[in-house]
Parts: C-alpha cells; structure tokens; sequence
C-alpha cells in the first residue's frame, strides 16, 4: 500500500484514495484505487447434493441476481466467521463443517478486494436475520442445475461462478 496518497471519499463500505506509486520499472504514476475490507460467502450443499442460492435484488447491477451468501468482512472479523455469519442471516442454515474452497481477487486493477470463498456442510436450519433494504429470495439447486444457468447466461456474480465451479473441480460435489 503506497504511503503517498490524497483520500478522496470515505464511505462506510469502501474508501477511494489517489495513490502515488512506483513501478517494478521505476516510473511513478498516480492511480486511484479503491481500499475493501473483503468479504467471504459460503457454498453451502445440503445432503441431497443441492447448493443454496439466493436470488437478490441489487440496484448496482440493475436487478435481482442469483448468488451464494456472502458478505463483507467486519473489522478485525475472521473470513470463515463472516461466511458464517452470512449463511445465517442470508439463507437461514448454519454449517457444522467448513472447507476453504478459493480466494479470489475480483477487479484488481482498481481494487484491493479479497473474497475468501468457503464450502459449508452438515447443515441445521437458524432464523433468517436479513437487513434493511435486502431483497433475498432462498432457493436449494443442483450443482449440475446451477453450472447449467452459468453457462446459460443467468448466473453472472464472479463470486458465485468461481464457488460453483471450484466445487465441481476441487470438492468433488
């Protein structure tokens, strides 16, 4: 992180700064970055081999979107504990075993972003606990159902794509 920077906006969910950098080459530049505190969600398969996804309204992206629970990480918060705490409150299931499944950077050239992606099994219903202004519609898919609406152009969240892909090819679901 460059010690040289101008703030240019503070929010609760992110800060933009002006940074001033040096190159691997030596040449500096000026580029403005976005600073995230990241965030985790949580792949979460039942013991019928069906992954919880839910549908939810995001203004940003012009409409509903399908997704995996997840969220931003709190300050000092572990990654695991906010994939925790998201299926909880998003989907209304709480998971006995956890297994990392990927850490992605999602636009690295102008953010520093880390989700921490988890796959969540053994699970046992708890209340849904969703906030003010969440629009969350909870639907239980097959994995082979799910990659069938990435490829078909309906599933386009980058987090999402990457967990349903990695537990195909890594977790063997």
């Amino acid at each position: 992180m460059a010690a040289d920077h101008t703030l240019i906006y503070q929010g609760r969910a992110l800060t933009l700064k002006e940074e001033r950098v040096v190159f691997p080459d030596g040449k500096r530049e000026t580029l403005e970055i976005v600073r995230h505190p990241g965030g985790a969600g949580a792949l979460a398969v039942d013991e019928e081999a069906r992954v919880c996804l839910i549908r939810q309204y995001r203004y940003a992206a012009d409409g509903w979107l399908w997704e995996i629970p997840a969220g931003r990480l709190e300050a000092g918060e572990a990654a695991q504990h906010c994939a925790q705490r998201e299926l909880a409150e998003e989907a209304g299931v709480r998971a006995a075993h956890w297994q990392p499944l990927a850490k992605l950077l999602p636009s690295p050239g102008i953010c520093d972003e880390r989700i921490h992606l988890f796959l969540a099994r053994r699970l046992s219903p708890v209340p849904t606990a969703h906030e003010h202004g969440e629009y969350i519609e909870i639907h239980w898919l097959s994995l082979h159902d799910a990659l069938a609406r990435v490829c078909a152009g309906e599933i386009v969240d980058a987090k999402t794509v990457v967990a349903l892909q990695q537990a195909r090819l890594c977790a063997g679901i």
